[in-house]
């Protein structure tokens, strides 16, 4: 069974297509629950099984009822995916207490602790996954992103730690750092043709990604065929990583 936040949408909601498709039980998490809806009506019309948790994940108590509640529908998680995350565009001078605090509960806290609560049953039953979702931004800067910036370094790092601690126990943890993808989170750049086109040109590639281009990566790191493949930064970007 996997878990998947911010399943609603991006990023999110195409791995959580891919894994159904692969057969696995899905646990849809995210705050919008008409969207959400949307997603797990798509994968049973797909003869696949969903379930959805409409929760605000910055809400720590909200989280923990959630990860309390998510094995009542296919047991336990072998498989949880922190897909969910905010990105408040503010140059850094404007970057305020409630922009701060907001992005680091989203995006580095609740993968923290969600990880926390599930990772004891999967270390229980001696296998498990965890994906967690990084940047560009974990490695480099880029304007307007001090605070989306720093908590995808420190998923960087988070997933390091948990790859040092549970990996010995058959749960490997890894993340996704995707390139330039159509996203809610992207749209200020996709909306500007001139910008959109000069991230493409900045691929090795020569495009910009497509939503379906994570689908494999994300398989990947769910099966077994990544038993020995634990804390690592697998960049999903054309090439823009490396140039």
């Amino acid at each position: 069974m996997a878990l998947v936040t911010g399943a609603s949408s991006g990023i999110g909601r195409e791995i959580a297509l891919a894994l159904a498709e692969a057969g696995a039980a899905l646990v849809l998490v995210a705050r919008r629950a008409a969207r959400l809806a949307d997603t797990q009506r798509q994968i049973e019309d797909s003869s696949g099984r969903a379930a959805a948790i409409d929760v605000d994940l910055v809400d720590r108590k909200a989280l923990r009822a959630m990860c309390e509640r998510a094995p009542s529908f296919f047991g336990t998680p072998d498989i949880v995916v922190n897909a969910a995350g905010v990105n408040l565009r503010r140059p850094i001078e404007e970057v305020g207490d409630a922009d701060w605090d907001t992005t680091m509960a989203s995006n580095l806290s609740a993968p923290f602790f969600i990880a926390q609560a599930l990772a004891p049953a999967m270390i229980a039953k001696g296998w498990g996954r965890i994906i967690n979702i990084a940047s560009l931004q974990s490695q480099r800067a880029f304007p307007m992103g001090a605070a989306y910036g720093a908590s995808k370094g420190g998923i960087a790092q988070l997933t390091r730690a948990q790859a040092e601690a549970w990996s010995r126990y058959g749960v490997n943890a890894n993340a996704i750092a995707p390139g330039f993808f159509p996203t809610a989170l992207t749209k200020p750049i996709v909306n500007d043709a001139t910008r959109w086109q000069k991230m493409a040109d900045s691929t090795f590639a020569g495009r910009n990604g497509e939503l379906r281009d994570v689908r494999g990566t994300a398989v990947f790191l769910a099966s077994r065929a990544s038993n020995y493949v634990t804390g690592q930064i697998i960049f999903v970007d054309g090439g823009f990583s490396a140039g």
